[in-house]
C-alpha cells in the first residue's frame, strides 16, 4: 500500500493563511490612517495603479524577510546578532524596542480617543485615560498567552474588520457626497512611497512571524496573501471613502455619508488587532534584552507603561519621533538579508557568535549609511528610487555586502 505523504510541518508552528491573518490584523491601523490621506489626492485609476505597484514591491521584500525567519527559526532580534555582533545587536534591539513601545502607546491613545468619542455621542462621558487603560488590558490579554492566542484573536477580528469595511464601502459608494471641484494630484512616486512606507517596518521584522510558519511554502503563501492580495485591497478600500468625499480621514469621510458609527467600530477593532501584534513583537525584542524575565511579565510591564504614556497628549510630538525611528529600521532588513545570502544559507549556528567580533563596526557603518540616505531622500535632499525606505534598504544591503567582503578578504590574507 502506498504511504500517504505527510505535510512538512514543525510542531508549534502555523500555516501561511494563519500568519497572513495576524499580519493583516497588525496592518489595518496604519493602513486606515495612511490610506485616507492618500485617497483624496489621487484619481481612481491612479489609486489602483499605486496600490498594485506598492503591493508588488512589498511582496518581493516580504517573501525574502519571512523566509529568512523560516530558515533561522529566530525572531528578527536574534537574527541581527549575526550581522551586528552579539553586543552590537543590543543597540539595534533597544532602537526597535523603543519604536515598538512607542507605537503601542500611540495606538492605545487612539483606541482611548475612538472609544471615548463613540460613547460620548450616546451621552456616556468617561475619562479618556480610563478607556486607554481598558484598551491596554485587552492588548495584554491578546498577547500574554502567546502566539496561539494572538492567532485566535486575528481569526475572529479580521473577518469582522473585513465585513465592517465592506459595509463602509457600500455606504460610501451608494451615498451622496458634495461634488468635488477636482482631485489634488499626488505624484505616482510619492504615492507608491506612502503605500510602501506605511507598513515597511512590519515587513522588516517579518522574521518574527517567519520563525513560527510551517515551512518555506507556507512562508511564501503568507507573504503573497498578505502583501500581493489583501494589503492592496485593504489600502484601496480605506482610500475610497476619502476619494469620494474629499475628506482626509476615515471618520471625516464617513461623517459626510452619515455613518460614523461603523467607522468608529472599525478603528476600535483595528487598534485591538494592531496593538496585539505590536505587543507580541515588543515582548519578543524586550525578552532579548531581559532574558531572565518571563515574557508574560514583560508583556504586562509594556501594557502598564503604554497605559501611562498613552494617557498623555502624545500624538503631536511622539509620532514624528517614531517616524524618524522608522527610517532607521528598514536598513536593518537590508543588512540581515545581505548577511543571509553571504553567510547563512545553510542555517544560523550559534557557535559562530563566540568566534566573531562582539561588535561589528563595519555593519554599523552600513546601517548608518542606509539610515542617512533614507533621511536624505525623505527630506528631498536626493532622489534614488523615489521610495525612501527602499533606498535605505538597498544602500544598507550594498554597503554591508562591500564592507563585509572586504573585511573577509583581509582576514583570509592574514
Amino acid at each position: 500500500m502506498r504511504k500517504t505523504e505527510q505535510p512538512d510541518t514543525t510542531a508549534g508552528t502555523a500555516s501561511g493563511i494563519h500568519i497572513a491573518m495576524i499580519l493583516l490584523g497588525i496592518a489595518v491601523t496604519p493602513v486606515l490612517l495612511s490610506s485616507s490621506s492618500l485617497g483624496n489626492q489621487l484619481s481612481h485609476t491612479s489609486l489602483i495603479t499605486v496600490v498594485a505597484i506598492g503591493g508588488l514591491i512589498l511582496t518581493l521584500l516580504a517573501a525574502i524577510t519571512i523566509c529568512v525567519g523560516e530558515k533561522a527559526r529566530l525572531p528578527t532580534y536574534g537574527i541581527v546578532k549575526y550581522a551586528f555582533g552579539e553586543r552590537g545587536a543590543v543597540a539595534i534591539n533597544i532602537l526597535m524596542a523603543i519604536s515598538l513601545f512607542g507605537w503601542i502607546a500611540v495606538t492605545g491613545n487612539m483606541f482611548g480617543h475612538s472609544v471615548h468619542d463613540l460613547f460620548a455621542q450616546h451621552g456616556v462621558e468617561l475619562p479618556i485615560p480610563l478607556w486607554v487603560a481598558l484598551g491596554c488590558i485587552i492588548f495584554i490579554a491578546s498577547t500574554a498567552f502567546g502566539f496561539a492566542v494572538l492567532g485566535k484573536i486575528a481569526q475572529i477580528a479580521v473577518p469582522v474588520i473585513a465585513l465592517v469595511l465592506c459595509y463602509i464601502l457600500y455606504v460610501a459608494t451608494h451615498g451622496q457626497a458634495p461634488a468635488l471641484d477636482g482631485v489634488q494630484q499626488m505624484s505616482i512616486g510619492v504615492a507608491v512611497s506612502t503605500v510602501v512606507g506605511t507598513i515597511i517596518v512590519l515587513v522588516a521584522t517579518l522574521p518574527d512571524f517567519g520563525s513560527f510558519v510551517h515551512n518555506r511554502k507556507h512562508a511564501l503563501i503568507a507573504a503573497g496573501m498578505t502583501f500581493l492580495v489583501a494589503y492592496p485591497l485593504l489600502y484601496w478600500a480605506g482610500a475610497t471613502p476619502s476619494a469620494l468625499s474629499g475628506q482626509n480621514s476615515l471618520l471625516g469621510a464617513m461623517a459626510v455619508f452619515g455613518a460614523i458609527l461603523p467607522a468608529a467600530l472599525l478603528l476600535i477593532f483595528a487598534c485591538i488587532t494592531g496593538n496585539a501584534g505590536n505587543m507580541f513583537q515588543g515582548s519578543l525584542v524586550v525578552s532579548t534584552l531581559l532574558p531572565n524575565i518571563p515574557k508574560w511579565q514583560i508583556t504586562l510591564g509594556l501594557g502598564v507603561l503604554a497605559a501611562i504614556v498613552g494617557s498623555m497628549d502624545i500624538l503631536t510630538w511622539f509620532i514624528p519621533f517614531l517616524l524618524f525611528l522608522g527610517i532607521a529600521t528598514p536598513p536593518v532588513a537590508g543588512i540581515y538579508i545581505a548577511d543571509f545570502f553571504l553567510y547563512r544559507q545553510n542555517g544560523y549556528d550559534e557557535k559562530v557568535l563566540s568566534r566573531e567580533p562582539q561588535i561589528k563596526f563595519q555593519t554599523f557603518a552600513a546601517w548608518l549609511l542606509g539610515s542617512t540616505i533614507g533621511f536624505m531622500t525623505v527630506n528631498d535632499v536626493i532622489t534614488l528610487t523615489t521610495i525612501p525606505s527602499i533606498d535605505s534598504i538597498l544602500v544598507a544591503c550594498l554597503g554591508y555586502f562591500c564592507l563585509s567582503r572586504m573585511q573577509h578578504k583581509q582576514r583570509l590574507a592574514q
